[in-house]
């Protein structure tokens, strides 16, 4: 492994750590205490916005109300979504004149931009006109994670409270976390990235020549856009000859800070956060992983004010943070380790040795930007997908095989490792009372969290929020591989091309957005498939945790005695570690064995 990449990993986790508990106050602040001062300067428009949606602050909703409100939200919003996209031909601020985008697709990206999860089955530079990626995809990466800072909030509050029949306003923290949280830090990152380089206009797209002409051949097509074919059934080709490059613009740099913070990961071209105008150096590119990990830090510290004890969010986040330490490192040593047979075997009979020279790096710079180099690629890799966040700077397709199943698996921890905003911190205090009801079973106690008896019907909630994503993603991948459909997408046949559907499954289930993309997944079935798997993937997560947290809420506080166990300590933090490994990753072994581990071993 590349000594440079420890110390990469180190120098960001200082300083992640370093401004997550500022930041995670602050949340508590603005969430929780309405007459602060460092909120004073947006209460006029909150108040307003209150006014305008016939909204009565003070008036707290218990569970039932307030997982309605979510999905009612959400629904709204995905059919908002998906018209707006059907209607972009119509609309202004369309200089490419992008026609609507087709049925199957606009749903899918619907559901997945209201999920957070920014799966995109499509290139954004070449299908979504300027006023679709902003009134359309850029106010859903907003509202989806201030929708996931509510769930949490509503959960914390569970814990907080005793003998209560509310856990909070679903309308009153979204609206705070979206304009006290979300938006004053995406307009400070913004700016920061313009500086940067990002690009942020509404500019025509440019043709700009080529210093060089470059020939390629392309199938021929008829009137209607469609193949021409010869008598034998196959396609025509052409010679074509291009002299000029067609430069996409646009309103880059505000989508760029939200597809980030919010952990949504959507990005406005194709290439995400590879892109030199979404991601142009170095510098942009660490803001970039920091600010992925920001908010799921911060809530930490969040969780431990509001429930009284800081050490509370200290044990949690020490959990996610040496899991994500070691994912990194395994993912440094297969991706940045030399010589290259170390990664990919199949390499070494082919003479590839990948060592360092002079002139090389070393390791495997296959799919990865030559300005971030492997170290701060591999890095990203492990941060976006430790976070619920779809943004990409490399090709997860060109992986190693083991360098691969890193982001695979922290996906397939239910993405507890920092998590997204919110959904991370309340899988991961799923796993909290699941790792004491395990330690309570072994003494012999009933289980307490917090001052809470954890008593079967809080199993009953925790057991499904854990299963519900393995189940998605098992059962999907199953269809996926069996069916012509499913298959028709994969260009690798082996362990790769299952590797692909899994990857793709895993991310829609749970709500990540990245992908091996090797898979030609936007087709009919596939987008109806990762839909699904996305829709259920948020939801069937977010009402059994707002379900424990009204439980939670109603019950008194037990008061601590002597057998009871402390959860803010070395000895929580490894039952912890342990019950996330055991649970969430055992399930998929199987799984995990027929696609990158088999590939690995290839021979």
């Amino acid at each position: 492994m590349d000594t440079r990449f420890v110390g990469l990993l180190g120098c960001f986790l200082v300083v992640l750590l370093l401004l997550a508990p500022f930041v995670g106050r602050y949340i508590r602040i603005a969430m929780e205490d309405g007459q602060s001062r460092l909120t004073a300067w947006g209460r006029p428009l909150e108040r307003l916005i209150y006014r305008v949606g016939g909204i009565r602050p003070d008036a707290e909703m218990g569970w039932k109300r307030y997982a309605a409100a979510v999905l009612l939200f959400s629904v709204l919003g995905a059919l908002a979504t998906y018209v707006l996209q059907r209607a972009q031909g119509l609309l202004p601020l369309n200089p490419a004149g992008f026609g609507p985008v087709t049925p199957d697709s606009a749903l899918n990206t619907a559901i997945s931009f209201v999920t957070n999860t920014n799966w995109q089955g499509y290139g954004g530079e070449s299908t979504m006109s300027y006023l679709t990626q902003m009134l359309v995809l850029t106010v859903q990466n907003f509202v989806s994670a201030a929708t996931g800072i509510g769930v949490v909030l509503a959960l914390i509050r569970g814990f907080a409270r005793h003998n209560a029949s509310t856990v909070g306003n679903f309308w009153v923290d979204v609206t705070r976390s979206t304009l006290y949280v979300l938006l004053p830090l995406s307009f400070i990152v913004a700016l920061f990235f313009v500086g940067q380089g990002v690009i942020q206009n509404f500019d025509e797209y440019k043709q700009v020549p080529l210093v060089e002409s470059v020939q390629y051949t392309q199938p021929k097509l008829d009137a209607a856009g469609q193949p021409v074919l010869d008598q034998a059934g196959q396609a025509v080709t052409e010679n074509m000859t291009a002299t000029t490059q067609t430069l996409a613009m646009g309103p880059v740099a505000s989508q760029e800070a939200i597809k980030l913070l919010g952990v949504n990961g959507g990005g406005f071209f194709n290439a995400n956060s590879a892109h030199p105008y979404e991601n142009p150096t170095a510098l942009s590119n660490f803001v970039q992983m920091l600010a992925i990990l920001l908010l799921p830090a911060a809530l930490c510290f969040t969780f431990g004010e509001m429930v009284g004890d800081r050490r509370q969010g200290l044990a949690v986040l020490a959990s996610m943070t040496v899991l994500f330490i070691v994912f990194a490192l395994v993912a440094g040593h297969y991706e940045t380790g030399s010589p290259l047979s170390t990664a990919n075997p199949m390499l070494a009979q082919q003479g590839v040795d990948g060592g360092a020279t002079a002139s090389t790096t070393g390791g495997n710079m296959e799919g990865k930007e030559t300005r971030f180099g492997l170290n701060a690629t591999t890095l990203f890799v492990a941060v976006t997908t430790a976070a619920s966040c779809g943004a990409v700077n490399a090709m997860h397709d060109s992986l190693s095989a083991m360098g691969g199943f890193v982001p695979m698996l922290l996906m397939q921890l239910s993405e507890v490792v920092f998590g997204g905003v919110g959904t991370g911190l309340y899988s991961m205090l799923g796993f909290a009372i699941l790792a004491v009801f395990i330690a309570g079973l072994m003494i012999g106690r009933t289980p307490e969290y917090l001052g809470k008896k954890i008593e079967a019907h809080e199993m009953k909630m925790v057991s499904i929020v854990i299963l519900a994503t393995p189940l998605l993603v098992l059962v999907g991948t199953a269809v996926a591989v069996s069916l012509a459909a499913g298959q028709a997408g994969v260009a690798n046949p082996g362990p790769h091309g299952f590797s692909e559907i899994l990857y793709a499954v895993t991310s829609a289930a749970n709500n990540n957005g990245s992908a091996f993309a090797g898979l030609s997944a936007n087709t009919p079935f596939y987008n109806v498939l990762l839909g699904l798997a996305m829709w259920f993937g948020r939801f069937a997560v977010i009402v059994p945790i707002l379900a424990l947290a009204g439980s939670l809420a109603a019950k008194r506080r037990v008061p601590a005695g002597a057998g009871t166990m402390p959860t803010h300590g070395p000895l929580f933090v490894v039952l912890l570690i342990g019950a996330v490994l055991l649970v969430g990753a055992l399930t998929y072994v199987p799984a995990l064995a027929l696609g990158p581990v088999a590939e690995h071993l290839q021979r």
